[in-house]
């Protein structure tokens, strides 16, 4: 079966991690068969709809590297597709059920319909439209439009019907037509509903499923009873469900970060981010927890997709960004962080390449996000050395400092070159030669070069920043003794 399925966003803010892991889905249920991806805009919501985070959102999936063969961008035979663009597509269906008689215009104001909402709250029951305007005459609608009183249009729903769905992540769910009440499918302003355009597109681009979050599984049997009105075939549905933070609970953004753009600019990588998505609510055959987009692709499959919430693990996920970032070719590494060195060292790109490769290299392994590395390399790129802190200062005035800075000086000098492992040679012959413990030499040493009691190997470091500039430093703490 060749699958075409759509990711259909409303452009009124940024990518949400949800959002991104349906696009995956999406993306692997078309493309493992040699199906249609396509992506659309569901911009009928005109106050927040803007074109900014339209552009945001596509960015954010192409950033992820997820492309898509039809609508947005890449253009087909089935477009306009944002919503606001397809009216006339939209009227030509209304009009259909207009003459099957599936539904109909409905003046009740906001006022009447908030009283029939408070009335059926008080019986305890679950609001839903009375049907005041389902059996107004033609007389009466005319009359009431010569009125001038507004209107909306609303779906007639069947009167004793269960509609059942087979859902490919759900099983099968049931609703009673009864419960639901007559719906509205285009709004006063004349723009269609999210329940009436989305079943428009649906059939007119040829969608063969349709994989969304389980917050919108209330409003499949509203689809699904236009679908059987128009006598149209319907999809396949797969509802997924929730992303839960740590606590259990639904992700807000006091959480933290909870769209995709959030985790690009702190320097995950798009490789661990749909590794990490592709894990929260599916679950792969053994205990393997690693998979490239491509393995992704062949191991996929909605049958291993779960009903219950995910649970988002920060903490997993940092270790998944991190062993990526471990496993990346240096080069490539390189060019990955260089957009957050650019930020604090704006002639980055006129280093020589294999020096910036020798320092990246030497903090790798401490590297959780690419942002790490303006902190990790700060004092490599800057000179100006600061020895005021706490710790620090308690070292500078242990008495043996001067003896180990001399004899460093000495041997750094004499040294043809500067490599790994000439200066662990030094540094090892340093704690033999002053007969001292490695902390008493090395902690000294690190606070000279880098004003810190933590931080990367020495032996990496030293051949990094240089004779001169490892004296300099060297001078400039004694100095401040």
């Amino acid at each position: 079966m060749t699958y075409k399925v759509r990711y259909a966003p409303s452009p009124t803010g940024p990518l949400h991690i949800g959002g991104a892991r349906t696009v995956l889905f999406d993306y692997l249920l078309a493309r493992q068969a040699g199906g249609t991806f396509l992506i659309r805009s569901e911009d009928t919501d005109l106050a927040r709809s803007s074109a900014h985070w339209e552009e945001e959102i596509l960015d954010s999936i192409q950033w992820l590297g997820l492309d898509w063969q039809e609508g947005l961008r890449v253009g087909g035979e089935n477009g306009p597709y944002r919503q606001t663009e397809r009216l006339d597509i939209y009227k030509n269906f209304l009009d259909q059920l207009f003459d099957k008689k599936d539904c109909y215009k409905c003046f009740c104001s906001a006022e009447e319909i908030e009283a029939q909402r408070q009335e059926s709250m008080a019986k305890g029951e679950t609001p839903k439209y009375s049907g005041k305007c389902r059996s107004l005459t033609e007389d009466q609608i005319t009359e009431l439009e010569g009125q001038g009183k507004k209107y909306v249009i609303r779906f007639k729903v069947p009167q004793g019907q269960v509609i059942t769905i087979d859902d490919k992540v759900r099983g099968i769910v049931k609703f009673e037509s009864d419960g639901i009440g007559d719906y509205v499918i285009v709004k006063s302003d004349g723009i269609p509903t999210y329940n009436f355009a989305v079943v428009i597109d649906d059939i007119t681009m040829g969608i063969t499923d349709v994989v969304r979050g389980d917050e919108h599984l209330s409003n499949t049997p509203r689809q699904v009873l236009i679908y059987d009105a128009l006598q149209q075939p319907k999809p396949k549905f797969a509802h997924v469900s929730l992303i839960l933070n740590e606590q259990k609970k639904k992700m807000s953004k006091r959480d933290g970060d909870t769209s995709v753009d959030q985790y690009r600019d702190k320097g995950y990588l798009p490789e661990a981010l749909i590794n990490f998505l592709a894990l929260l609510g599916w679950a792969p055959e053994g205990e393997r927890e690693l998979f490239t987009l491509d393995e992704l692709l062949k191991e996929f499959s909605l049958d291993r997709v779960s009903k219950n919430p995910a649970v988002f693990n920060m903490e997993k996920l940092k270790w998944m960004n991190s062993v990526y970032i471990k496993n990346l070719p240096i080069k490539e590494l390189v060019t990955r962080v260089k957009p957050f060195l650019r930020n604090n060292i704006t002639d980055i790109d006129s280093y020589e390449e294999s020096w910036l490769e020798n320092v990246v290299e030497s903090v790798r392994e401490k590297m959780t996000v690419l942002s790490d590395i303006v902190e990790l390399t700060a004092d490599i790129f800057h000179d100006d050395i600061d020895f005021d802190g706490e710790k620090s200062r308690d070292i500078l005035k242990q008495e043996e400092v001067d003896s180990v800075m001399d004899l460093f000086k000495e041997k750094i000098i004499a040294a043809e070159e500067l490599n790994y492992n000439k200066v662990e040679d030094i540094l090892k012959s340093l704690t033999k030669e002053l007969n001292l413990g490695g902390k008493k030499v090395f902690m000294p040493l690190r606070v000279a070069l880098t004003g810190r009691t933590s931080g990367g190997e020495l032996y990496s470091l030293i051949p990094i920043l240089g004779k001169e500039r490892v004296i300099k430093r060297v001078d400039k703490m004694l100095s401040k003794r």
